[in-house]
């Protein structure tokens, strides 16, 4: 419908458009984001609701920045606003650029059109919080701008209207030039609306426009429609005169009515290319059936009847071989030139290897052998290993009992996915790890749609294919991993894949059929349950693995590190024997984690120097074997002569004369037993342990040297790799009663050291750091708090009892225990609260020599998990206020128990 004629102001706000002219009649959607155009459209549009109008004028300028571009069926674009930037209207008037801006100046076409909205709808960007606006104007007639002036962040034209108004156009309607052009452009139109008619069943409002409208509109809405240049598009805007406009709208017509034809013409030849691939069809039909009669068949079709068995013999449902069926026929009706019969045969392989009933054979659920066997792969661990034994319980009573979906979360080297791999060994069944470290596209769980080109199946899908049994043990590595994207969220999709009460139907885009996943024992594995979604983590049964302890590491590395190194190195007991005295120092000075992937290095690093060792005294000789005829010395051992001069194992020179024989044992067959000199192993000392490993990396005496001086206390921290020791290092100068913090600290822990801070200055008197009388004290210093290492990043509350300890040392100037550490988080009056991962925290103070444990009275119930051997050798103190805590870490209490009244 169009619009009526309006009253135009003399002033109308301004809104640029770049590269685009909007016409009379022509109706377009455009999304706001920039603030100058925002805060246009809301003051002139959005609060005067059906009133507002504004001025749309294009932008010759192609440089100017914030400026965007019209929408395209809903696509996005801010049609922008260069408010900080200088107009230049085409008469050449320049206002002078704002400070802020020193971007070139925008030249403004000196004529627009006035516009209303249809349509006005707000939005707010997240999580920016940026309002938004999409509007739909509609352009109603010409002006020219007289004067242009900036109000606030967007310009204001004095205007005037340059449309005729409705007694003159009824009065130029009357000129037979006129007259005459308006037929030519009505007989140009109905043609064009003819030709699209054949191709469109839409063109029949076109046909009503064409009828109903008056001329003058019909050709700024004709032209609006098509696509034309910028420089056509501005002359159509600056054809005020009614003839000129219609001459060349009629022309723009004709030119898009010569394309559409020419169009037409190469489609025509293509479908004649089309026809003739037709008939090479139906001559190969014709041939095959040819054939077919005299016997002479090429077995083409045996491949399709080779997967159809396949298939049916894959045990699909009912409904899905239905489907499958169904694809199978449509595969029998196409050829193999033709471009969709490669993939709709891929995906029918798919659909028969797909293991729809195959299981694996497990063995007897036999409780004790598989706990054997968990016990066999890994040390320690009990609670996982009570878990499985649980569940194979389970089985035992009820078969067909869900699997469970387990999460591992510990920090690196804990056995976290070797762990899944003996779960799987120790129930029989088949294992398949899939990484999620990275995945961003939810695609690679769900897999891509068919309809794209190179699709496939998702990971889940492809490795139950690889395995070929439907009820594996399913690792899912790196669960914590994961990110997000314009591709999709894989963690959102991962909610149905480990939802028991959905997976039995899991639909993946590809695959395009629901396959059952219940079956499947899913483990998934993370470093931190922090980045897991909520909902995704609802889903699992979390297990911790915290870390080892130094005689967990210690049993570790005699049963199955040791072992390993020692095999993949081609060595054995034989050549190197590293002592578990050796593998403590080892543990104690060179190796400071969680996990035991440091320590297996080191003793790789051993290994690799003993087989250099070892591959430089080997003494190879050629095995002579025995004739047939002659019968050995002893049915176990032969004797060769091996003549070489002696010392030529070491490097020294041979001394004159003098050989030396190798007696090598043979078996019965005359093979070699061993190469190498049959001497004394390789024993690891300290000696060899600082050649070959360097000086030692850790001290157990780190604590007392940094605790030697007032202002440094020890706290304990977690970390993605475990529980680590903390020193906090405050200092004080001359100041303004300023506080520094350094060493790459996040927003709480700087909440932390100020709650700290403020908790001392209030207690000065009763600390002994200042008097009544000096309450400047303080107020005339800067403390600087110091957390090294400086380039590791540290956030958290749990420091806010070592904060308050460094500042108490520092200004009393009494040392802190050095065998002593803490954690915990503290309140404005002075209350210590409980904070998490204590167990992994009392671990690391083990490792590094720490005696006594400063904890929050609350986190007792977490010592449960710590192992008895562990606690055995600390002293866990448990505190409710941070008095507690200061006449724990002192030496002689602190002076605040004496004089406070709290």
């Amino acid at each position: 419908m169009m619009a009526e004629p309006v009253e135009l102001p003399s002033r109308l706000a301004i809104l640029p458009f770049r590269n685009k002219v909007l016409l009379p009649g022509a109706i377009v959607r455009i999304r706001c984001t920039s603030p100058s155009s925002v805060k246009l459209v809301e003051q002139e549009l959005w609060q005067r609701e059906e009133r507002g109008l504004i001025g749309v004028l294009p932008v010759r300028d192609s440089e100017a920045a914030a400026v965007g571009t019209l929408l395209s069926q809903g696509v996005g674009g801010d049609p922008g606003y260069g408010g900080s930037k200088s107009p230049t209207t085409s008469s050449g008037e320049q206002q002078k650029q704002d400070s802020k801006n020193h971007q070139e100046p925008i030249h403004w076409h000196n004529r627009g059109v006035a516009a209303r909205a249809l349509h006005l709808s707000r939005g707010v960007e997240k999580p920016s919080g940026r309002v938004t606006y999409i509007v739909v104007l509609e352009g109603l007639c010409r002006f020219s701008v007289q004067d242009l002036s900036a109000r606030g962040t967007y310009h204001v034209a004095r205007i005037s209207r340059l449309d005729m108004t409705k007694a003159e156009m009824e009065q130029a309607e009357q000129d037979p030039d006129i007259i005459a052009l308006s037929r030519q452009f009505k007989a140009t139109a109905m043609e064009l609306i003819s030709v699209l008619e054949q191709k469109q069943k839409t063109v029949g409002r076109t046909k009503v426009l064409l009828e109903t409208v008056p001329v003058h509109r019909l050709a700024d809405i004709f032209v609006a429609s098509f696509e034309i240049s910028f420089e056509e598009q501005l002359s159509m805007l600056d054809s005020v005169d009614l003839k000129v406009r219609l001459s060349k709208a009629t022309e723009l017509v004709d030119r898009h009515l010569q394309s559409i034809l020419v169009a037409e013409k190469i489609t025509q030849k293509v479908e004649g290319q089309l026809s003739k691939s037709q008939k090479e069809y139906l001559l190969r039909q014709q041939m095959r059936a040819i054939k077919e009669e005299l016997g002479d068949n090429d077995d083409d079709e045996d491949d399709v009847a080779a997967l159809e068995r396949k298939m049916q013999s894959a045990g699909m449902p009912p409904n899905i071989w239905k489907h499958a069926q169904r694809e199978l026929r449509r595969l029998r009706k196409m050829q193999p030139q033709q471009p969709g019969y490669s993939s709709s045969r891929v995906y029918l392989e798919l659909l028969a290897d797909l293991p729809w009933q195959k299981v694996s054979e497990e063995r007897e659920l036999d409780l004790r052998a598989a706990k054997e066997s968990l016990d066999s792969d890994h040390y320690g661990l009990t609670k996982v290993k009570q878990r499985i034994i649980e569940y194979l319980a389970v089985r035992k009573l009820k078969p067909d009992a869900r699997g469970p979906v387990l999460c591992f979360v510990g920090p690196p080297g804990v056995g976290k996915t070797s762990l899944a791999s003996s779960i799987a060994s120790a129930l029989g069944r088949k294992f398949i790890r899939i990484s999620l470290g990275g995945v961003k596209d939810e695609a690679d769980i769900r897999g891509h749609r068919r309809t794209y080109i190179g699709s496939m199946p998702g990971r889940l899908i492809d490795g139950l294919k690889r395995v070929g049994v439907c009820n594996p043990v399913m690792l899912l590595d790196e669960i914590d991993k994961t990110g997000s994207d314009v591709r999709g969220d894989p963690a959102s999709a991962l909610l149905e894949v480990l939802d028991p009460e959905q997976n039995k139907s899991f639909n993946d885009h590809y695959l395009n059929v629901p396959f059952d996943l219940s079956k499947v024992i899913f483990v998934a594995t993370a470093n931190r349950v922090q980045p897991i979604p909520p909902p995704l983590l609802d889903r699992m049964e979390v297990i911790e693995l915290p870390g080892y302890t130094p005689e967990e590491k210690l049993k570790i590395s005699t049963k199955h590190l040791i072992p390993r190194v020692l095999d993949q190195h081609g060595l054995s007991t034989e050549f190197l024997k590293i002592p578990e005295g050796m593998v403590k120092l080892i543990i104690q000075r060179y190796t400071r984690e969680a996990g035991v992937r440091n320590l297996e290095r080191n003793l790789a690093a051993l290994a690799r120097a003993a087989a250099v060792r070892v591959a430089e005294q080997e003494r190879f000789s050629p095995a002579i074997q025995l004739s047939k005829g002659i019968q050995p010395m002893a049915a176990s051992t032969t004797a060769l002569l091996d003549t070489r001069l002696a010392g030529a194992g070491n490097g020294s020179s041979p001394s004159n004369g003098e050989v030396e024989m190798e007696v090598i044992p043979m078996d019965v067959s005359g093979q070699e037993i061993s190469n190498f000199d049959g001497g004394s192993p390789i024993v690891v000392d300290e000696t060899m342990l600082e050649k070959v490993l360097g000086p030692p990396r850790y001290d157990d005496n780190e604590a007392a040297e940094r605790v030697a001086t007032p202002g440094v206390s020890v706290g304990l921290v977690w970390t993605n790799f475990g529980g680590e020791v903390q020193f906090v290092e405050a200092t004080t100068m001359v100041g303004k009663g300023e506080l520094h913090l350094t060493g790459q600290l996040g927003d709480v822990i700087k909440e932390s050291a100020q709650i700290a801070l403020t908790w001392v200055r209030a207690r000065a008197s009763e600390l002994e750091i200042s008097s009544t009388s000096d309450k400047s004290l303080l107020e005339s210093r800067d403390i600087h708090i110091h957390f090294p290492a400086g380039a590791v990043p540290k956030d958290g509350p749990s420091a806010g009892v070592t904060l308050v300890t460094s500042l108490v040392s520092l200004f009393s100037k009494k040392k802190v225990r050095a065998d002593t550490a803490m954690t915990g988080e503290m309140t404005l009056r002075g209350l210590v609260l409980p904070v998490g991962g204590i167990k992994d925290k009392v671990l690391a103070a083990h490792r590094y020599g720490i005696k006594r444990v400063i904890l929050p009275e609350r986190n007792l119930k977490d010592l449960a998990e710590v192992p008895s051997n562990i606690l055995s050798g600390l002293e866990i103190l448990l505190v409710k206020r941070i008095e507690d805590v200061l006449e724990h870490a002192f030496e002689g209490g602190c002076p605040l128990r004496k004089r406070s009244k709290l």
